[in-house]
């Protein structure tokens, strides 16, 4: 949710900046996750100067051009290359000066630079109107009055608002702060407890009264169920238009896209006090009735984004005499919206069933700003207020005037909660007292009204938008928020128990892995485990009737559980190098989930990614790409650490990777490792190499289990080593020549390295040569050469016979 400060400051008058009140609403628990500057003009008309078209002639070498010069009242006059048609001697206009920074429509930034056009030096650029960021027409080069002074900066002219804007990631259960008014609300009673009493300040809507009772439009209200409370009001004679520049600058500071002056003020209002307003264009209520009800599952209804839908039974419907007009606090109909021929509209303001609305949204795959705040639960007695704010705004701006009285149905009124706190279970849950008359002020600060105060505790009404405020523990969770977290004391003991558990925990073994992997470099990601089906079209691996399903998907990408680590990654992967994050090295501890007929199954995975350069470049090292061999490497370590040895490589039969490996012991595959398919990197729109391993992590778990740790001295005499350069056929891998040799000397052979692989001149067709060292020992003895040299003999001897291998 975005929080415009200057609104903010609307309410209350704070002079606290941006980092103070981001700290204090974080506190409060709406969590800041950051500030954005916000200007109403991009660059905030930097560089841009009034100046006079002194002459203007034809260019020499092109029709549609002008070259100008063109006084700026300093220096001397400027060249400018012209092609506006408007342009004429003695006009006073908006020049953007060398070096001055002007923004596309679309935000990419351009940089003024002198240059030629067609021959001629141009020295600047005599700006329109969208060049600035100040409108949308491009027909010509913005004319000024005669009167405005050459040389006064644009910002002068033109009120460039700046502003910073709070992105809160709101909790479901905060209905109550999904407003500016209701942030404010909260940030005043934060600033209460820092001893600083502000004024919460409301515009007054004391001004509301029909002007004459010319369009009444009856509403009846046949599911109260559904609908608690329907409010509604006409008003004629308006005219549709463009917003005021400062209620556009309000909506794009939130990232909202001015569309009319009608729709813009039902926005406005929207967000200011968190109450959704609908606007009907009165003409098209057929009947002058306006019925809220449920339709025949099945009825076809047009919404404004052009899409046919079914409704269901289930679905409130605003409807007139006809045919229905809207999708009851989610969406409304194409036919009935307010156009530029709008002259007269009727204005809904309602309190809508939480439980009705959120399913509803579901069921359309709808998410709108009316749905989010009606579907979370709102404040049930604002509705006529906040009709009444807005219908004075529209009447001030479009024109208007008020023609009928406002119809306000509320059969069954909403009541307050009642609750009893004990400042003893207060204690016993914070941990420690706080003052009585804290928490008393605390609580008026709130709006939740005092009814009785006794020895033992209080008597309190919460007010009905608070729905997340109805028990004991809730009240003293709102006590401690805005006391503040941070002010509670610790103790000075902390209190544990020691477990008994197996070394071999889950949880230890991923906390080892885990803090390897990070020195290593590598960091760790948590993906959603929620993604779309269509993952399973890119590889033949998957099989879409193992998709375990949601009954109640947020939207088709996140409609089922994963069967594969991968694609998750990649979305990591795509995410960071679309941020100039190009070298890359994840993991990622994680389930995969699979339906087996009437089964369902999940399984443990390690899931690596390795992408771009080992390292950042540096001055005294070249650039070195990571490859498979790096990989292989990071798995082994971690067997290693976990050791389990003995391993098996085979190919790999995966159809995610375009090369790879599989690692088994004992016939179970522990891991998978390779190269991701490009057809896969393609779809995610990456285009360099992706290294990806696939640890079946429960196999790797009961592995872990059944290896047996053994202990020996470290050896008191020298280890030997000696090389062979050997000359084999290219089908020959370095796996043969480790097996060989082992089986060849059992008990002195300790390990055998390949160090150097050659292929190319000078070795007949066909034919590669391995550099391989041999590192040999004796625990009780030193080895002669005599030992040794029988040794590497038997060695040459068998590499002949069963590689024909030949010594270079």
């Amino acid at each position: 949710m975005k929080i415009s400060l200057n609104w903010i400051r609307q309410f209350i008058k704070t002079d606290w900046n941006s980092e103070q009140i981001s700290e204090l609403l974080t506190d409060l628990g709406l969590e800041v996750e950051g500030v954005t500057p916000f200007q109403s003009v991009k660059g905030g008309l930097n560089g841009i100067v009034v100046g006079e078209v002194l002459t203007c002639e034809q260019h020499s070498n092109a029709d549609r051009l002008k070259v100008t010069t063109v006084s700026i009242g300093a220096g001397e006059p400027l060249q400018i290359v012209c092609g506006a048609p408007n342009v004429a001697a003695g006009q006073k206009v908006l020049v953007a000066t060398i070096g001055t920074t002007l923004y596309t429509p679309e935000g990419e930034a351009w940089t003024i630079k002198k240059g030629k056009i067609r021959g001629e030096e141009s020295h600047g650029m005599i700006c329109a109107e969208d060049e600035l960021g100040l409108g949308s027409s491009h027909d010509g080069i913005m004319v000024l009055d005669a009167d405005t002074k050459v040389g006064t900066l644009a910002s002068e002219l033109f009120e460039v608002e700046d502003d910073q804007v709070f992105e809160i990631g709101l909790t479901p259960n905060r209905a109550d702060a999904m407003s500016h008014y209701g942030v404010a609300r909260d940030l005043k009673a934060g600033l209460l407890q820092k001893e600083i009493n502000l004024e919460l300040i409301t515009p007054s809507v004391s001004a509301f009264h029909v002007e004459k009772r010319a369009l009444k439009i009856d509403v009846e209200v046949k599911n109260k169920n559904l609908a608690p409370r329907y409010c509604g009001v006409t008003i004629s004679g308006l005219k549709v238009e463009e917003s005021p520049v400062w209620i556009q600058n309000r909506l794009k500071a939130i990232g909202l896209a001015p569309i009319n002056n009608i729709v813009d003020i039902t926005n406005y209002v929207l967000h200011e006090l968190g109450q959704p307003l609908h606007a009907f264009d009165a003409s098209k209520i057929n009947g002058n009735m306006v019925e809220v009800k449920t339709l025949k599952s099945g009825t076809k209804f047009t919404t404004l984004d052009g899409i046919d839908r079914e409704l269901h039974e289930d679905d409130l419907m605003i409807c007139n005499a006809e045919k229905p007009m809207c999708i009851a606090g989610v969406f409304g109909g194409l036919e009935s919206g307010v156009t530029e021929d709008t002259t007269s509209i009727f204005l809904e303001s309602a309190y809508f069933d939480p439980v009705s609305i959120r399913k509803t949204a579901k069921r359309h795959g709808l998410n709108t700003d009316a749905s989010f705040r009606f579907e979370r639960g709102i404040d049930p007695n604002i509705t006529e207020y906040a009709l009444k704010r807005a219908a004075l705004m529209i009447e001030d701006i479009a024109g208007g005037e008020i023609t009928s009285d406002i119809i306000d149905i509320y059969p069954k009124k909403i009541e307050d909660y009642q609750v009893r706190l004990s400042f003893e279970n207060a204690k016993k849950l914070i941990g420690e007292e706080i003052p009585r008359e804290t928490i008393k002020q605390i609580l008026m600060s709130l709006d939740i009204k005092i009814n009785n105060v006794t020895e033992t505790g209080l008597g309190l009404t919460v007010p009905a938008y608070r729905n997340d405020v109805q028990r004991e523990a809730d009240i003293i969770e709102e006590i401690l928020r805005v006391y503040g977290y941070n002010n509670i004391q610790t103790t000075e003991k902390l209190n544990a128990s020691i477990s008994n558990t197996s070394k071999y925990e889950d949880y230890k073994l991923q906390n080892i892995i885990g803090n390897q992997l990070v020195s290593q470099g590598f960091y760790e990601t948590m993906t959603n485990s929620l993604t779309t089906p269509n993952y399973a079209n890119l590889s033949q691996d998957l099989n879409p009737e193992q998709h375990v399903e949601m009954l109640n998907p947020l939207s088709n990408d996140l409609s089922v559980l994963r069967q594969s680590m991968l694609f998750s990654g990649l979305e990591s992967i795509r995410h960071n190098i679309n941020r100039k994050q190009e070298n890359l090295k994840l993991f990622e501890f994680g389930k995969t989930y699979h339906a087996y007929n009437d089964k369902r199954e999940e399984f443990k995975h390690l899931a690596l990614f390795i992408t771009g350069n080992r390292h950042t470049e540096r001055w005294n090292s070249s650039v070195q790409p990571s490859d498979f061999y790096y990989l292989k490497g990071i798995i082994e370590s971690v067997f290693n650490r976990l050791g389990i040895n003995n391993l098996k490589a085979s190919p790999i039969s995966s159809d995610v990777f375009g090369e790879g490996l599989k690692l088994s012991q004992k016939k179970v595959a522990l891991v998978e490792f390779g190269l991701v398919k490009k057809s896969i990197l393609k779809h995610f729109g990456i285009s360099q190499n992706v290294l990806f391993a696939n640890f079946n992590w429960d196999a790797v778990i009961n592995t872990a289990k059944n290896n047996k740790v053994s202990f020996t001295a470290i050896p008191k005499y020298p280890a030997v080593r000696r090389d062979f350069a050997l000359l084999l056929d290219e089908s020959v891998t370095f796996a043969e020549i480790d097996t060989i040799a082992m089986q060849t000397e059992k008990q002195l052979l300790k390990d055998v390295n390949l160090f150097d692989v050659y292929e190319g001149k000078n070795l007949p067709k066909g034919k590669k040569s391995y550099a391989v060292s041999f590192t040999l020992q004796d625990e009780n003895k030193t080895l002669t050469d005599k030992q040794i040299d029988k040794i590497m003999n038997k060695l040459q001897v068998n590499f002949e016979k069963q590689l024909g291998a030949e010594l270079r």
